[in-house]
């Protein structure tokens, strides 16, 4: 799978588990979640590389304790947790 289909599927795993995504320009300093007004939010750092938003959302996913209320490929819950341990 290439780097543009996973960061694709990752980013619909987190919408599915209610994250709202936003891309904004943050000079590099990573973005991050957090939650408002019950809402939680991932704001992905354009000023990153494609690889290190794609590890920002790994770590995300890794994170999230619904992920595992989730019917995932292993190969894709393998790869969230292996890249991130």
């Amino acid at each position: 799978m290439s780097t543009i289909q996973e960061f694709d599927q990752l980013v619909a795993i987190a919408e599915t588990l209610g994250y709202r995504i936003r891309y904004d320009y943050f000079g590099g300093t990573g973005g991050g979640v957090c939650e408002f007004a019950g809402t939680k939010w991932l704001f992905l750092d354009l000023a990153l590389t494609c690889n290190e938003q794609l590890e920002q959302l790994r770590i995300t996913l890794a994170n999230e304790p619904l992920l595992s209320t989730l019917n995932l490929d292993d190969s894709i819950r393998d790869g969230i947790s292996k890249r991130v341990a």
